[in-house]
Formats: C-alpha cells, sequence, structure tokens
C-alpha cells in the first residue's frame, strides 16, 4: 500500500511538468532564450540586453472561461503574489477586443476588501502588447492562447527577475475577479535570471516535499492511525491474546504518532517556503490532530491502574480524544487531496480503496461482536431463570 501510494502521488505531480513546451519565436518577434514555466502550461521567451539593462519578454498563457483573464508579471522583492507589478489581458465587456491593463496588486487584493482596479506601474516599463493566438480573427474561447510582450528597463546589475502569473474565470467590468485557489495556481511563481537562463530550484524543492508530506500523512494519519484503534476496539477482548493486543496498540500509535510529526514538520517548512500560499482548513485540522496525538501520546504515561477510581476517567478520555484524533486525520488527509490538486487522481483512488477495505472489515467485527453479545446476554437470562446449567460456558468466545 506504501508503495503504491509513493507512485500514485509522484505520477499526479510529475505530469504538470511535461503538460507544456516553450518557444522562441512569435508571429512578429524571435527571442533569444525561452523556458516553461512550472504550473498552468504557461511559458516565457526573452531577449536581454546586458549594455542598457532592457528585458524584452513574451508571456504565453491559455484562458481557462471565454469571460476569464490571464495575468503576468514582475514582483520586485519576492516570489509572490501580492506586490506584483502585473499586466492582465482578458476581452473588452464593450467591444469584445482583448486588452491590456496594468494593476498593482496589493494587500488589500489578496484579502478581497476592494475590487482590482487599474492604475499605473511604478517600474521602467517601455511598451507593452497583447494578442491572441491565430491572429486578428482569434477568438477568446477556453482554452485559448494569448500572448503578452512586454519591454522593462530592468535595475542596473540586477538580473533575477521575479515572475508572477494567473488566470481567471471572470471580469467584473474592468476589474479581474480572484482566480481559483488549486495548489497550482497558488504557486504559480519563480524566479529566473534573465542573463543565464537559469531557474531557481525552490518550486521542484516544493513539488518533491509536497509529495513526500501527502504520503507521509496519507500512511499514518490516515491508515496506521486507524489500524491502531481497531486493533484495540475488537482483540482487546479475546482473552487468548492475553497483553499482546496492548502491545500492538500502542506500538501502531506510538510509531503512527512519530511518521505523523515527520509529516506535520515537513508541513511547516512548506509554509516557510510558500509566503502568501495559505491552506486555511488543512492547516487548522493538522494543527487539531497533532495537538490530539500529543495529548494521546501524554496519557499513556499518566494511565492509571485498573484498580484506580480515576481509571474510568481516563478511559473516557483516552476514547474520546483517540477517535477524534482519528477522524480528523482522515478528514485532513482527503482535505490534503484537494490542496494538491489530486481531487480525481489514482492515488485518491488508492486511498479510499485502503480505507474503505478497513471500514468493511470494522463493520464486519463490529456485526459479529454485537451476534456475539446478544448470544451471551441470552444465556446470561436463561442462566439466572435455571433454564440452563451455571456451569455452562456458552460458545467461549469473548466480544
Amino acid at each position: 500500500m506504501v508503495f503504491f501510494l509513493f507512485l500514485f502521488l509522484l505520477s499526479s505531480n510529475l505530469h504538470v511538468a511535461f503538460s507544456a513546451h516553450c518557444t522562441t519565436t512569435t508571429a512578429t518577434k524571435t527571442f533569444q532564450k525561452c523556458t516553461t514555466l512550472p504550473t498552468q502550461q504557461a511559458s516565457i521567451a526573452w531577449t536581454f540586453h546586458p549594455h542598457n539593462a532592457t528585458l524584452d519578454l513574451v508571456f504565453f498563457g491559455t484562458f481557462i472561461s471565454p469571460s476569464g483573464w490571464v495575468g503576468w508579471g514582475i514582483n520586485p522583492s519576492s516570489p509572490e503574489m501580492t506586490g506584483t507589478r502585473a499586466l492582465i489581458a482578458f476581452p473588452d465587456p464593450n467591444s469584445g477586443q482583448i486588452v491590456l491593463l496594468p494593476y498593482i496588486l496589493d494587500p488589500t487584493v489578496k484579502l478581497q476588501k476592494n475590487p482590482l482596479l487599474s492604475r499605473p506601474l511604478d517600474i521602467h516599463l517601455l511598451s507593452s502588447s497583447a494578442t491572441l493566438y491565430g491572429g486578428k480573427m482569434a477568438t477568446v474561447h477556453n482554452g485559448a492562447t494569448i500572448q503578452i510582450y512586454a519591454t522593462f528597463k530592468l535595475v542596473p546589475n540586477k538580473t533575477k527577475i521575479n515572475h508572477v502569473w494567473n488566470r481567471g474565470l471572470y471580469v467584473q467590468g474592468y476589474s479581474p475577479t480572484i482566480h481559483p485557489t488549486t495548489s497550482n495556481d497558488l504557486s504559480s511563481f519563480a524566479t529566473i535570471d534573465v542573463l543565464s537562463g537559469s531557474a531557481t530550484a525552490q518550486h521542484d524543492n516544493i513539488k518533491t516535499l509536497k509529495t513526500v508530506h501527502g504520503i507521509i500523512n496519507a500512511i499514518s494519519w490516515g491508515l496506521i492511525l486507524p489500524i491502531g484503534a481497531v486493533t484495540a476496539r475488537y482483540l482487546r477482548h479475546i482473552q487468548a491474546l492475553g497483553p499482546a493486543w496492548f502491545y500492538a496498540h500502542a506500538g501502531m500509535q506510538l510509531f503512527a504518532f512519530f511518521l505523523g510529526t515527520i509529516g506535520f514538520a515537513i508541513g511547516i517548512r512548506l509554509g516557510e517556503l510558500s509566503p502568501g500560499v495559505e491552506y486555511g482548513l488543512h492547516r487548522k485540522l493538522g494543527f487539531a490532530a497533532f495537538c490530539l496525538g500529543a495529548l494521546q501520546t501524554l496519557a499513556l504515561l499518566f494511565r492509571p491502574k485498573t484498580t484506580n477510581k480515576f481509571r474510568k476517567y481516563w478511559k473516557s478520555y483516552h476514547h474520546f480524544v483517540g477517535y477524534s484524533c482519528v477522524v480528523l486525520g482522515v478528514v485532513n488527509v482527503f482535505q490534503g487531496f484537494e490542496v494538491m490538486g489530486a481531487g480525481r487522481s489514482y492515488a485518491k483512488l488508492g486511498y479510499c480503496l485502503g480505507l474503505s477495505t478497513l471500514l468493511g472489515v470494522c463493520i464486519a467485527l463490529e456485526v459479529n461482536s454485537w451476534v456475539i453479545f446478544c448470544r451471551k446476554s441470552k444465556e446470561e437470562k436463561l442462566r439466572r431463570e435455571g433454564l440452563i446449567g451455571g456451569s455452562d460456558k456458552g460458545s467461549g468466545i469473548h466480544s
């Protein structure tokens, strides 16, 4: 199961890297270098003139809606949306022709307090234009390619440029609305050295960490922890096992929490490597599950003896916190698939099959336990009424 989950998650994250290619030639210009951007099948081509620090560039993007928008920009300070000086192309609401307008993405845009309004850029933009692939006769449709041309005057001796791009479903007047919030949409940024053509490896590192984070947490919080809970519920009544059920239960839960702690730490690191990218619900569920897991581990150290009068309270606490941790862990695994953009992937299908198998086993064991419980209750009632002998041990099966 671990091996298949690894293959599924790895394949679901690698297909993006091979989904687009770059070109240095357009209908009107030829550029010196090009590179494929890591998300949204986008790419850029450029020519850098060192003698006057001028960058001549074209961005290739695709529409996801006939009434949508495609934007590209430069962030002078960091690779994130906030602070980006952007050029956004969309069909004019009145004429239907493609327009290209400048926007500055300040913090109010991220908080959606105010509509995004066009305003002049505070960088040295020498020229800009936008055309649809196919020329003047082309029309905007789902999947149409847009070319955004721009010429900038860069700061001398600064050749590493933070590129930011995205696309949305529709425009209100001349105000682009918020873009989708999948994993790819929230990580559409790259730092590229326009002189050498090299890109930083940060995005690749983040992709690898996301894959490892997903695999570890799906195995620990999503599978081993529930299996440990099932072990305690259905094996502890089998007297032939003795204390073996407890060691199996405690061992699996401690191992699951150890793995989960590693996955949790990787998640914290991912947050540090992705400024401006937030997954509020996934993050809160992760913190809650980790805290409950830590409380369960501490509860093991303070477990009262069976003769202690506080034992029943400890058991109630242990069951409530334990089952809450299991539920939160499983729910957050599914939330993690959505965050990674793998909501319909084979990875999620494989996890669902594993979880469904475990659920089926639980249902079968639960039904069997209730059948045995009802049988033993009936035998006990008959024994009290004197209809069967007191030495009759019944089936000998314990629930």
